[in-house]
């Protein structure tokens, strides 16, 4: 049975339990090598509660990247993260830390003062108590809990409830954004026979992309003009609802005179929509016309700058 003995100090409560922790207890020896040494932060091996696994965190010296000073700072980490990002889903958790008084043999257990659930999920993954302790009580030995340099630490885990969250979407627009220039020559170009030909693949934005060229046209422009388009690549890559929001320039490059002919739109790519572009982007009048560059020698140059100015994912 606990006995309380403080409660509510700012949320958490501590108790006396007679009874040891029923999910996992970690055994510090030689505990003053832990700063010694400088760990910093010590993770435990992984332990199995309400069919997840779990960690402890230990900050020994107080959680420094939350400004913790003077208290050992005490953590629940959800190990098996990957699970949630396949199934969206999130674990509704109680949990309960404990602390050997080894000279009465009970423990201190320290525990939210309303055994608040706590939402374990792929952005909140780990919670716990920056002020587990303080220093000075810990290390205090009519206190018990830290004797011949020696402590014991333990956890219970209770899940609650596992549930699937609504729908959702996380835009980041790119500040700064780079554009990237892929410039792609395309010899023998009379003797193009397929319907399409596409170049490499090049990066803009963290993403792959391809140009296609339609020699003979495509859509309204089949059979009048040359049709050219950007394409998203290795669409499977990414998860279903992800969009990118990219602002490219096409060009077929004057070789003769740099009068470079060049077109500009902005496009949503998505699994649904993996290219944009024009197909009607020159006219063959234009196109063969000697004088005007586009061909020569058989060659034709192509160009894409691309610049990705956001990318809207699912949660």
């Amino acid at each position: 049975m606990a006995n309380p003995v403080s409660s509510n100090l700012d949320e958490v409560a501590r108790s006396i339990s007679e009874a040891a922790p029923s999910h996992y207890i970690l055994k510090i020896q030689s505990f003053s090598s832990l700063a010694k040494i400088g760990i910093e932060k010590y993770e435990s091996g992984e332990f199995e509660a309400g069919g997840y696994k779990w960690k402890l965190v230990l900050y020994p010296n107080g959680n420094k990247s939350s400004n913790v000073k003077d208290h050992l700072s005490l953590y629940l980490v959800l190990a098996d993260v990957s699970s949630l990002l396949r199934h969206s889903w999130e674990v509704h958790a109680v949990f309960r830390f404990f602390l050997l008084d080894q000279s009465k043999d009970n423990y201190l257990m320290v525990h939210d003062a309303k055994e608040k659930k706590r939402r374990f999920n792929r952005l909140k993954h780990q919670w716990g108590f920056d002020q587990f302790i303080p220093i000075r009580t810990f290390n205090d030995v009519s206190n018990g809990y830290l004797l011949d340099d020696s402590c014991v630490f333990g956890a219970e885990v209770f899940v609650t409830k596992e549930m699937r969250p609504g729908k959702g979407e996380c835009l980041s627009m790119i500040k700064d954004a780079i554009s990237s220039k892929h410039v792609w020559k395309i010899e023998n170009f009379s003797q193009l026979d397929s319907e399409y030909h596409e170049s490499q693949e090049f990066y803009a934005g963290d993403q792959k992309w391809k140009i296609q060229l339609y020699p003979k046209g495509r859509r309204h422009g089949s059979g009048t003009h040359i049709s050219m388009y950007l394409a998203l690549e290795d669409s499977t890559t990414h998860l279903a609802g992800s969009k990118i929001f990219a602002e490219f320039t096409l060009r077929i490059l004057d070789q003769q005179q740099s009068r470079h002919l060049g077109a500009k739109v902005s496009h949503w790519f998505s699994a649904s929509s993996l290219e944009n572009g024009f197909a009607k982007f020159v006219s063959f009048g234009y196109f063969y016309h000697s004088g005007y560059g586009c061909l020569v020698k058989d060659i034709c140059m192509v160009e894409a700058e691309v610049t990705v100015q956001a990318v809207a994912n699912t949660l």
